[in-house]
């Protein structure tokens, strides 16, 4: 049985809807928080199926407000790409990805948007991925996935929405299993938020099943990119 570890930066954010997709598959995981008490990154040698990094609410990696263990973070993707292991970056998890594969991150304000994402081909993700789904994001900065990347979709604005390095490891500029409730909770956790923040939370809620319903297929492609039903 597969064992992902998982990298959680604040309380609220978590896998929320992919845990069901995981269990549901018989993939174990398990969650790693370096912002808590007692809490810490896993030892490298121990990451062996998969590493999923999450996103951080309003931590960046562009210089404005970067997350406490972002070097160390990203010292760990390196580590897991150098040894095939499976990187999934969500949001500020896509930024520390684009980092330790040879890309980087470009400043940004902090965001909460509901869009649209579409993608490149229909043969992206495997051939898993929606021609169009609803994009959530919640988040401070923007990945820039290296020059070699594959762009599996691009948000509406044209910026890389799923980008694939090497053979396995995957980058999503929004949560593809958000929950209404770990925004709620963001909010309440720091003491910056977005702008017109009632006003997305209602958009988000509107789009909920839209979003739970694309999660379907974007998961099989996961499973497919990374191996982790092999």
């Amino acid at each position: 049985m597969k064992l992902i570890h998982v990298a959680q930066h604040t309380s609220a954010e978590y896998l929320g809807l992919i845990e069901d997709h995981l269990e549901g598959r018989g993939i174990r995981f398990r969650y790693y928080r370096p912002f808590a008490d007692r809490g810490g990154l896993p030892m490298p040698v121990t990451v062996k199926d998969g590493l999923i990094l999450l996103g951080g609410g309003p931590w960046g990696s562009a210089g404005a407000r970067d997350l406490p263990t972002l070097e160390r973070e990203v010292q760990l993707a390196k580590n897991c790409l150098g040894r095939g292991v499976p990187v999934v970056g969500i949001g500020l998890g896509a930024q520390i990805l684009a980092h330790a594969s040879g890309g980087g991150s470009e400043a940004a304000p902090l965001e909460c948007s509901i869009g649209s994402a579409s993608r490149s081909e229909a043969s992206s993700l495997g051939g898993f991925l929606p021609e169009t789904w609803p994009l959530a994001i919640y988040m401070r900065d923007r990945a820039r996935p290296p020059a070699d990347a594959c762009i599996h979709a691009r948000d509406a604005a044209g910026h890389p929405a799923v980008w694939q390095v090497g053979a396995n490891s995957l980058g999503f500029s929004g949560h593809p299993g958000l929950k209404v409730a770990m925004v709620e909770d963001l909010v309440m956790e720091f003491d910056e938020s977005p702008s017109g923040i009632g006003e997305k939370l209602a958009q988000l809620r509107a789009i909920q099943r839209p979003l739970e319903d694309a999660l379907v297929p974007i998961m099989t492609g996961v499973i497919s990119v990374t191996g982790w039903m092999d």
